[in-house]
Parts: C-alpha cells; structure tokens; sequence
C-alpha cells in the first residue's frame, strides 16, 4: 500500500473510517496523491491502493482536482496538478544549498580529515559557497565567496560534466595554466586532447580529479550534485596534498565522494 512515510492509513469500516476528518481526511488525500504519483489513474485503482471506498475515493479525488493538486481528464484519467509544480519551484527556490548542504560536507569532513569545499558555476569560474578545513594542517587559498576558472579545478570540472565536449573545449581555453614543474608534467599548455580524454571518463564515472592543475601539490576529488530535473547545481569536493593524496587514495574515495553528492542531490529533489 503506498502511503505518506510513516502515516497509518484508517481502513473503511473502522472508527470514524465511515466519515474521516482531521488528520485522517489529510492523511487519506496525501495517500490519493501518492497512489496517482504511483501510477493509479482511475478511482478502481486509487481505492485499492489506499484502502477506501470508491465514493470516498470519489470524495478526495474531486477535493483535490477542484484545489488542483490533482488534474483529471476522460481519456488518460487523474494526474498530478499543476499545484504541485508551483509548490514544487517555490520549495526549491526556498532551499539554501549551503544549509542543506552542510551536514553532509560535516560527515564527509569527519570521514575523511579533508579539507571540503561546496561550489556553484559561475559565469567562466566557480563560486566557493563553503569549506571545511581539514585536520591536517594544511592551508589552501580556496575561501567562501573566491572564485576560480571553472575548467582548472576539481568542482569546476565535476560542474563541466554534463556539457557538451564544445562546452568543455570553451572553458578550457578560459582556464589559467599553473606555471609549476609539477602542473606542467600534468597538462602542459595547449594539451586539448588530455584534457578532453580525462573529461571524457570523468563524465562516464560521474566523478572529476584535480591533479595539482589549480594550486601545486593539490589534489582533489569531487562529483557533482543535481537538482530535481536532473541538472548539475553545484559540486563538492574532498582535497589534500600529495602526501595524503595519493592516486590509489583518490580512487578509493570516488564512491565516498559520490555517495554524498547524491544524498545532497536527494535533499534537492533528484531521484534516488
């Protein structure tokens, strides 16, 4: 039977089954509305799923079309209503990434003794929203409300992977080439073909790398987070130093990275 998380559905027949009111009639019109949400489109097959009676069933079906949380028509039968959608965009707007965010950066920070960072895309670069120093000792330049090319850093390729590879092409040329012995054995200026080879697997792991190509002896691993549609919002990212990051390390921590990732994209709405 599907049902509101953790609500208990009063069968028919039961005391006050007969003439719901209060919490009950709420409870029971949440359950229609997951009963459509599950693919129930005619009142037959709403009253099986929540366990009513057809004109009860009938009853909440019309509340809800008539307050448009529910649409119906002859020939495809109930729907979800265009209420939902508007509440739908104005919860998301309503939403702080930074706050929802954060516990999750706090549990990967604990998991890890990183330092943690949270980025948006912003125009060519990405925008720093929060960071959590690591316990190591170690100080980055990376700050809340810095900005950096998006196409040189970690969160900013993770933020790249759902472009086209033109996309990717265009950042690139934007990004600034560290002058470094070590940034240059990674990717020597003018090297379009290594990094469209690494963006290339990247996208097809959902995960990016940053291979000291922003500050020298940095590394780092990130992946994105998406929102409802699907749509990458903003990334995150696990960062150390060479010493504490070793490339065996970073491959162990793609799954721990990506699982917080999509917990975060979770509380914005992407599907599981």
């Amino acid at each position: 039977m599907i049902k509101p998380e953790g609500a208990a559905i009063p069968a028919e027949g039961t005391q006050n089954g007969a003439n719901p009111t209060g919490t009950q009639t709420l409870t029971r019109g949440l359950a229609v509305m997951h009963a459509v949400a599950g693919g129930a489109r005619d009142l037959m097959e709403i009253a099986a799923v929540v366990g009513t009676t057809r004109s009860t069933t009938h009853r909440l079906a019309s509340c809800l079309v008539q307050e448009r949380y529910l649409r119906f028509s002859l020939t495809t039968g109930y729907g979800l209503g265009p209420k939902l959608i508007e509440l739908g965009f104005q919860a998301r707007e309503e939403v702080s990434l930074s706050v929802v965010a954060r516990p999750y950066l706090e549990l990967l920070a604990e998991q890890t003794s990183d330092t943690i960072h949270l980025a948006i895309r912003d125009a060519d670069d990405v925008l720093y929203l929060d960071k959590i120093s690591g316990k190591k000792g170690l100080e980055m330049r990376s700050r809340i409300g810095h900005r950096m090319p998006i196409a040189t850093t970690g969160v900013g390729k993770a933020l790249m992977l759902g472009m086209s590879e033109d996309g990717w092409k265009e950042l690139y040329g934007k990004r600034s080439f560290a002058t470094t012995v070590d940034s240059a054995k990674l990717f020597k200026k003018g090297s379009w073909n290594a990094f469209l080879e690494h963006m290339q697997q990247y996208a097809q792991g959902g995960y990016s790398f940053d291979l000291e190509d922003n500050e020298p002896s940095i590394r780092c691993v990130a992946a994105p987070i998406r929102d409802a549609s699907h749509r990458i919002v903003a990334a995150i990212s696990v960062s150390s130093t060479i010493p504490y990051m070793p490339y065996k390390r970073m491959q162990a921590l793609i799954p721990i990275v990506k699982q917080t990732a999509a917990a975060i994209s979770q509380e914005l709405g992407a599907a599981r």
